[in-house]
């Protein structure tokens, strides 16, 4: 018997803004995806993937080998053979359709990172009714790596606050962030310096914005590990966030917990 049943948000992302014009080639992380999601799985909680079309998220080719599995290659085999075949993963439901069947079935709610959540997600409007939803009651909130910057979608005006982010509008930027729920939350998130080997080695160019300047200027208390790619996680009340694709364990003993202290408070 399922103890409870966990939302995951992926992103549909396949391309990324990059300054000068043009993109570079995204997605999301397999390991902060299936990692998390196996954890849950064998703590006894059942898992959703809901995505903005309803298809599964595209794998960054970036992250699609053992090495983001501590270069475990039965540990990489058994990541992919769980997002490829498992129907936890392959039976992926519309945001839509899952806002309209009723978000009181979901326990918890966790986004994993790769840049995709950048480009849709951040700026998706049912994703920003899912996380209104949780924060109001109080509901475990778990956002990994790029992860976190989709929490902005639950802002009043999302779409613009992410267009005055490219124009570089301070101004804008500060007049849209206003009214936004985890304005003065503890967070991390994947940092400047540790986008530079991405945007050097994938991207071929610098994406329009840090993750850290645009949570922070809505208000987030941003905070880093002392080392890049160091894992790094940060609880804050109901909000749960990890910095780097090495924060996948962490973070999900950080969800299973909060979920079990859930259930327990509730029996």
């Amino acid at each position: 018997m399922s103890k409870g049943k966990v939302l995951i948000v992926g992103s549909n992302a396949t391309r990324i803004e990059i300054q000068g014009g043009g993109t570079g080639p995204t997605g999301q992380y397999l390991n902060e995806t299936v990692v998390p999601a196996m954890a849950l799985v064998g703590a006894g909680y059942e898992v959703v993937l809901g995505t903005p079309n309803g298809k599964q998220p595209y794998i960054d080719p970036a992250s699609d080998h053992a090495a983001h599995f501590g270069g475990d290659e039965k540990a990489y085999r058994q990541g992919r053979d769980f997002f490829d075949k498992d129907p936890a993963m392959t039976n992926v439901r519309t945001l839509r359709a899952i806002v309209d069947e009723g978000l009181d079935q979901y326990a918890a709610v966790f986004v994993p990172g790769g840049q995709g959540p950048v480009v849709d997600l951040m700026q998706d409007a049912e994703l920003g009714k899912i996380l209104r939803y949780f924060h109001e009651r109080k509901k475990p909130t778990a956002l990994l790596c790029h992860g976190p910057i989709a929490t902005l979608a639950a802002l009043p005006d999302a779409k613009a606050y992410r267009a005055a982010l490219i124009a570089g509008d301070k101004a804008k930027v500060a007049e849209l962030g206003t009214g936004w729920q985890y304005a003065g939350y503890k967070m991390t998130v994947f940092t400047a310096s540790e986008e530079i080997p991405i945007e050097e080695q994938f991207l071929h160019g610098k994406i329009y914005f840090t993750m850290p300047d645009a949570l922070g200027a809505a208000g987030a208390e941003v905070s880093r590990s002392a080392v890049d790619f160091e894992p790094y996680v940060v609880e804050d009340r109901e909000l749960i966030t990890g910095q780097n694709p090495r924060s996948d364990h962490p973070i999900a003993a950080k969800l299973i917990a909060a979920l079990d202290r859930a259930n327990k408070a509730a029996a």
